[in-house]
C-alpha cells in the first residue's frame, strides 16, 4: 500500500496539478461509467465538530475522501481542518494507497472555482469580489487569478479586523485588494466568488451586474445558503454534479431551475456563457470523484 504524507502531497500539489485534475474529473463525473455516491455527513463529540465522507466509483479509480473539521484544535495550536483521500483497487477492492490531503483540498476546491472562471466568466473579467476572509478565500482568489487577469480584488468580511488582515495577505502575493462592503462589491464586480458557512443570502440579487459569474463555494450541507435565490429566475445555472448540489449545495433553494453540470460544458455537449451580458452561477459543493482524480496526479508526481 502507498502512503503520502501531508508533507509530501503539500510540496506536490499546485494550482496547475489541481486544475487540471478537477477539469478532467468533472467531465468524467457526467460519463456513463462514473458513480457518485451520496455524502455522509456527521459529527465529533465537540459542539460545532463535523465530519464527512464522500465516494465515487470510476473503471479505474474507486474510493473516497473523509474531511473533518474540529474548531477546538484552534486554541491547541492544530488545524482545525483535516483531510485524506483513500483508493482501492477496482479489480478487487483492496486498499492502494491513503493519501494526506489537507492543504490539498483547499487546492482542490479552489480549482473547481478556477475551472468554472475559465469556462463562464467573460474573458475580459478583471474585477474580483470575494465575501469570506477565512481559510479557503485566499486560495480562491490565487487559483482564479492563475485564469484570469485580475486587476482588483474586493473583500467583504464580517470582522473588519480579519477583512483587513486578508486583504494585506493578498497585497502580499502582488494583488491589488481592498476592502469593500456587500452592495458595492457587487455593483463593481465582474467575478463574484462566496467562500463562508452563511445560512442565508450574502448580497442582494439586484446588485449583481449584467455579465457578471458567481461561484457559490460555501453550501456543502442541508441548511447552507450563500446566494439570493431571485438570481435563480434570470442567470444560468451550472454545478459540479447536480444530484447532489440540488441536495446538499446552493441549488437546494433553487426550485425548478434549469442547472447544467460543468462537465457538459467543459466537453462541449452544453453551452456555457452565452451574451457578456449574461450572469453565470456555479455552485461547488465538492464531489469525490474530484478528490480521486486529484490523488492519482499526486500519485503519479510523487511515482510512487
Amino acid at each position: 500500500m502507498m502512503y503520502l504524507s501531508e508533507a509530501q502531497t503539500s510540496k506536490l500539489i499546485s494550482h496547475e496539478l489541481a486544475y487540471e485534475a478537477v477539469k478532467d474529473a468533472f467531465v468524467a463525473a457526467i460519463g456513463d461509467q462514473a458513480t457518485l455516491f451520496p455524502v455522509v455527513n456527521a459529527s465529533g463529540p465537540q459542539v460545532g465538530s463535523v465530519f464527512s465522507l464522500k465516494s465515487a466509483s470510476t473503471p479505474s479509480l474507486v474510493g473516497w475522501k473523509t474531511g473533518s473539521y474540529w474548531p477546538e484544535n484552534q486554541a491547541k495550536n492544530m488545524p482545525c481542518h483535516g483531510t485524506t483521500i483513500f483508493l482501492l483497487r477496482p479489480a478487487t477492492g483492496a486498499l492502494v494507497a491513503a493519501v494526506a490531503a489537507t492543504k490539498v483540498n483547499a487546492y482542490r476546491t479552489a480549482a473547481a472555482d478556477a475551472v468554472a472562471v475559465d469556462y463562464l466568466a467573460r474573458p475580459d473579467a478583471s474585477v474580483l469580489t470575494v465575501f469570506g476572509t477565512g481559510h479557503q478565500a485566499e486560495y480562491e482568489v490565487l487559483a482564479i487569478a492563475k485564469v484570469r487577469n485580475i486587476s482588483r480584488v474586493i473583500v467583504v468580511g464580517r470582522s473588519e479586523h480579519k477583512t483587513q488582515a486578508f486583504t494585506a495577505k493578498l497585497i502580499k502575493q502582488g494583488l491589488k485588494a481592498e476592502a469593500g462592503n456587500a452592495q458595492s462589491g457587487c455593483e463593481q464586480a465582474d467575478i463574484i466568488v462566496t467562500a463562508t458557512t452563511a445560512t442565508e443570502p450574502l448580497f442582494q440579487a439586484g446588485w449583481v451586474q449584467p455579465g457578471t459569474h458567481i461561484s457559490a463555494m460555501g453550501a456543502d450541507k442541508v441548511g447552507k445558503q450563500e446566494l439570493p435565490a431571485e438570481l435563480y429566475k434570470t442567470a444560468k445555472l451550472f454545478c459540479d454534479y447536480k444530484p447532489q448540489s440540488e441536495v446538499i449545495g446552493e441549488f437546494q433553494h433553487a426550485g425548478n431551475a434549469q442547472i447544467t453540470d460543468i462537465g457538459k460544458v467543459i466537453s462541449g455537449k452544453a453551452s456555457g456563457r452565452e451574451t457578456d451580458t449574461a450572469i453565470t452561477v456555479f455552485d461547488s459543493s465538492g464531489i469525490a470523484i474530484q478528490d480521486l482524480f486529484v490523488a492519482e496526479k499526486l500519485l503519479e508526481k510523487a511515482d510512487v
